[in-house]
């Protein structure tokens, strides 16, 4: 790989799509308070692909300024539900009660990358995946809580795809690499094209 590449995240999911796909990366979190920027952009009235852009870039940015050398790459992903974005539910009361919305209906879950180089963005790509939730019962609910709260307690949506979270669903359309955060097919196009990885 031609170009250093550093992460804007704490996600070690993203960080492990990025290695398994054969990229050397440093992990260097941005540590913004998302909630508050989240709320701050709601309040102009910004849609959710804005949100994720937002947030991405601004992860990117605020390493990029701390001295990181060569490409950064910001992440954020944010799910929209009716036209609402939903955020991490912090407990399982809460993960229950945001499941219970979702459950038998369709929501989308917007991921962004933004690449900085130099001190400014040179690439930026949001991928959308559209899921829909089965009708599943009170009791599976609080047994997948029960036995995955640990692993879950990160995710924006309350499951993950990839583990028993993809028992929730119906249908799903969109890239799991979306549906984890990363639109991964997108980002290794851009740095194929660019030359930093080999045709």
């Amino acid at each position: 790989m031609k170009d250093r590449l550093t992460l804007a995240s704490s996600s070690s999911i993203r960080a492990r799509l990025l290695e398994n796909a054969g990229l050397s990366v440093t992990v260097t979190p941005a540590r913004i308070d998302e909630d508050s920027v989240k709320l701050s952009l709601q309040a102009e009235g910004a849609s959710p692909r804005d949100m994720a852009d937002t947030l991405a870039e601004m992860k990117a940015r605020k390493v990029a300024e701390r001295g990181a050398e060569g490409l950064v790459l910001g992440c954020d992903q944010v799910l929209s539900f009716k036209g609402e974005v939903l955020s991490k539910p912090e407990t399982p009361a809460a993960a229950r009660a945001q499941l219970l919305r979702l459950r038998g209906e369709s929501h989308q879950l917007l991921s962004a990358a933004v690449i900085y180089e130099d001190h400014a963005p040179i690439w930026r790509h949001v991928g959308v995946a559209r899921l829909t939730m089965r009708d599943f019962s009170d009791s599976y609910l609080d047994a997948y809580l029960e036995r995955n709260w640990e692993s879950i307690r990160w995710s924006v949506g309350g499951y993950k795809i990839e583990e028993e979270g993809i028992r929730l669903f119906r249908t799903v359309q969109g890239d799991t690499f979306t549906i984890q955060g990363l639109p991964l097919l997108e980002l290794l196009s851009y740095l194929t094209l660019r030359g930093t990885l080999p045709k």
